[in-house]
């Protein structure tokens, strides 16, 4: 199961309600930081989270709303305890912008931290991969995708009928191999079926572009940037974000499942579905989130 806490959900200003971008995907041993907006510490407690479960930090760019929380989060873990290497990685510039940082505030650091500047698939293990695509937001910016990768499962029913005992020859039908047991031959064709990936993209900042589409191609959730409503095109178009029917147009396209608006300005704290209506016209599957949300895939 792969879990998201939107941790912040705000565009450049917060509100009373909405806190900076950032928001942590959790799958198994691994907590995964996408941007660190100001005062994402403290959205940690609010959510009863432990910062020190962390182990990567995806930046998308350095604008200031996406990783002012970056000092303060350092020092959080510098004070709790933390023992592990923390990842950092995001776009071209930010070993730069990461060392003047820690050039500028003073704390001690008791952990490692290794700054990757990344793009395409940057990092990948047995069960799930993380990609990355540049953006178009006037400074170099990233998109990310987490994808899980489909693993090899056993019919269950099948199996009980065929009567195979558990241990090593269930472990070589997970790796697609056939298996002999008292003479008869099992295919593993016939007692397995392939799980299917499940991908997560995060959008977050950018004017409309050729590169996300793709991208996003079969999201199984697709969290994308919604800074302004439809009527707010041409504005959206000079600042280099997304209105809410581009995201649901994205969506549809990439034959997305699910869509997941985020990024909001305060302007609609009042009225919200003006944001949301934009994106559900032409994809119905969109939903609005707000701070310390939770949805699992």
């Amino acid at each position: 199961m792969i879990k998201l806490t939107f941790l912040g959900t705000a565009d450049s200003i917060p509100s009373a309600s909405r806190n900076p971008t950032s928001i942590l995907l959790t799958y198994n041993q691994e907590n995964i930081l996408i941007d660190c907006g100001e005062g994402t510490q403290r959205q940690f407690r609010k959510a009863r989270l432990n910062p020190c479960k962390i182990t990567r930090l995806l930046i998308t760019h350095w604008h200031g709303d996406h990783v002012l929380g970056i000092p303060g989060l350092l020092q959080t873990l510098a004070l709790s305890g933390y023992n592990k290497t923390l990842f950092i990685y995001g776009p071209k510039g930010t070993k730069t912008f990461m060392k003047n940082l820690l050039d500028v505030f003073v704390f001690r650091k008791q952990y490692q931290i290794k700054v990757e500047e990344i793009s395409g698939k940057f990092f990948e293990v047995a069960d799930f991969y993380l990609e990355s695509k540049g953006m178009t937001h006037g400074i170099p910016c990233n998109a990310y995708s987490f994808v899980k990768k489909g693993q090899i499962r056993i019919d269950k029913k099948k199996l009980t009928k065929s009567k195979l005992p558990s241990g090593p020859l269930l472990q070589k039908l997970k790796q697609g191999k056939d298996v002999t047991y008292q003479g008869k031959k099992y295919l593993a064709k016939n007692l397995t079926f392939k799980e299917e990936d499940k991908k997560v993209s995060f959008v977050l900042d950018t004017s409309l572009n050729k590169q996300i589409i793709p991208f996003v191609k079969d999201s199984d959730l697709l969290i994308c940037e919604s800074n302004f409503d439809p009527e707010l095109k041409d504005r959206a178009k000079e600042y280099k974000h997304l209105t809410s029917d581009q995201a649901g147009n994205i969506a549809k396209k990439s034959n997305s499942k699910k869509l997941i608006l985020t990024h909001i300005s305060q302007r609609y704290d009042r009225d919200p579905k003006k944001i949301l209506n934009g994106a559900k016209k032409i994809f119905k599957n969109s939903f609005l989130v707000k701070d310390l949300d939770i949805i699992k895939v």
